[in-house]
């Protein structure tokens, strides 16, 4: 297993989906406090259609007292090499990721100038936020799509690589809300060594110093495969139902915390 978890010595708010922005906005609050006066780009990369995206969160994020905010959006890879979509993270202290289609996202931006951009401010100690398809696109490897039906079959599902911001987890969104525990025990299932991460909508985790705390009004499941004594993945047909023994399962609230270096969950 790596030493390290995250990549950098930032902050990075991964967010189910859905996140509140006109009531109390605790995260969206939460990540205004880490920008600190800085910049926040909004990157709406993962969208086909972004129009309207970026007003919401320029004003939301307005009235949190974010008030230096642009819009990072590209039509193609090749965008991603133009010293004036580079631009926008001049004095840069955070980037937020909307939600729409994750492979979009990677495939977009991955190993191109904006992706070292990126990284820079994240190494740098600024925060990296992401909703939705942004929250997935934030690990190694992301699941892309699967089939949210409860009893998981062996042959549906489509991982990618993603970003790699934090190692050695893979991150699902809508979770509760779309029944998604299947997909991602199935995610887990073909890789026990990652740890599975479902979070709520209007549910993040703000993870720093290998260590993740929840906030919000949902639950974050983790699925936990390193005691898996017998799964069925690499033996049964595509139509098969998966079937898995000794997995562990957490559920964390707000205010619980969670230690990667451990595997341990704590209650707040």
């Amino acid at each position: 297993m790596l030493d390290r978890w995250t990549t950098g010595k930032g902050t990075l708010v991964i967010i189910g989906g859905h996140e509140d922005k006109e009531g109390e906005r605790a995260i969206l609050k939460a990540i205004a406090q880490h920008v600190n006066g800085r910049r926040l780009v909004v990157a709406t990369l993962a969208s086909h259609e972004p129009e309207g995206y970026f007003q919401s969160y320029q004003h939301a994020f307005g009235e949190l007292g974010v008030t230096d905010t642009v819009e990072l959006y590209v039509e193609d890879r090749a965008e991603a090499h133009d010293p004036d979509k580079l631009s926008a993270f001049d004095g840069a202290g955070a980037v937020f990721f909307t939600g729409g289609d994750q492979l979009r996202i990677a495939s977009q931006i991955g190993e191109t100038p904006i992706e070292h951009r990126v990284r820079e401010i994240y190494e740098g100690g600024g925060v990296i936020a992401g909703t939705s398809a942004g929250a997935s696109a934030m690990s190694e490897t992301m699941l892309v799509r699967g089939s949210n039906s409860e009893s998981f079959r062996i042959g549906a599902l489509q991982m990618a690589p993603g970003l790699g911001l934090i190692r050695n987890v893979v991150i699902d969104q809508h979770f509760a809300e779309r029944g998604r525990i299947g997909r991602l025990i199935g995610a887990v299932a073909q890789n026990p060594r990652m740890l599975g991460i479902g979070i709520d909508e209007d549910t993040a985790i703000i993870v720093e110093n290998e260590k993740f705390e929840v906030l919000g009004s949902g639950a974050v499941y983790l699925l936990d495969g390193t005691q898996v004594t017998h799964s069925n993945i690499a033996e049964g047909d595509s139509d098969k139902a998966l079937s898995i023994f000794d997995l562990a399962l957490h559920v964390l609230g707000s205010g619980d915390t969670f230690d990667f270096g451990s595997r341990s969950p704590t209650c707040k």
